[in-house]
């Protein structure tokens, strides 16, 4: 596992539930979560629809805040910074990659990607050559002048990653980065995304339906009725490639 020692914890998920009262009724998304996700890792959070997966990624990223319970990053209760402390955590620590790709329509993919570096306060010299920089690393120095509805669905992924890392955050939240996209486009940015882990040392915490993810993970969480129902290692997964969805776990 990149980057792991067993001690080497970056987010702490300590007894976390949420529940949400919708139409007088109380809903329980998380029923109490624990985890410990490590500096460096790969780590897939999967779970059928309604199961409370991304209840719990919107918990770790700090889009949500618990009813009860704590989210832990490098010992840091997010739950307890205000909104001006969070948005930076948010802007600095931490990169989000969205299944609709989340791109501003009227902004070109160079501009697309400067935007977090100068919400930091960088340069807009620096954060323009950052960015250029970066577009290079996905494959997209090319095309670093169209806009979102002038690229491919993976093109747009691709400019989707690049935003998320140009800032260095120590983790990399995706969720659903394959959804939208065709099998062999699907298997490049799964691709990209690994080879960018190892290059960065970013941990990857990825909410996905596709199997073809259970392939690049150092570990698999499967989330149930808000509990975790199963963690497993890397190497207790058999995979199978080449079935409809990607990859078979057995």
């Amino acid at each position: 596992m990149a980057g792991e020692t067993k001690h080497d914890v970056i987010i702490r998920v300590c007894d976390v539930k949420r529940i949400y009262k919708l139409e007088g009724e109380h809903v329980h998304a998380l029923r109490g979560i624990t985890l410990d996700i490590y500096r460096g890792e790969y780590l897939s959070i999967m779970g059928p629809s309604g199961s409370g997966k991304s209840t719990l990624f919107n918990m770790i990223g700090g889009l949500d805040r618990p009813t009860s319970g704590k989210v832990m990053l490098d010992g840091q209760d997010m739950a307890s910074l205000d909104e001006r402390k969070l948005a930076w955590l948010r802007g600095n620590r931490i990169g989000y990659i969205f299944q609709s790709f989340n791109l501003i329509p009227a902004l070109s993919a160079l501009e697309n990607v400067t935007l977090p570096l100068i919400f930091s306060g960088v340069p807009l010299e620096e954060a323009e050559q950052r960015a250029w920089v970066i577009l290079e690393r996905v494959g997209l120095g090319h095309r670093i002048k169209h806009r979102p509805d002038e690229l491919s669905g993976g093109q747009r992924q691709r400019v989707a990653c690049a935003r998320a890392l140009v800032n260095n955050p120590s983790v990399i939240l995706a969720d659903e980065p394959t959804g939208n996209l065709d099998l062999k486009t699907g298997e490049e940015i799964l691709d990209l995304l690994k080879d960018l882990q190892k290059e960065s040392g970013a941990t990857i915490i990825c909410a996905t339906h596709d199997h073809k993810m259970l392939a690049a993970s150092d570990r698999v969480v499967w989330i149930r009725d808000g509990l975790v129902e199963r963690i497993a290692n890397r190497d207790e997964l058999e995979i199978r490639v080449g079935t409809m969805d990607g990859a078979t776990v057995v």
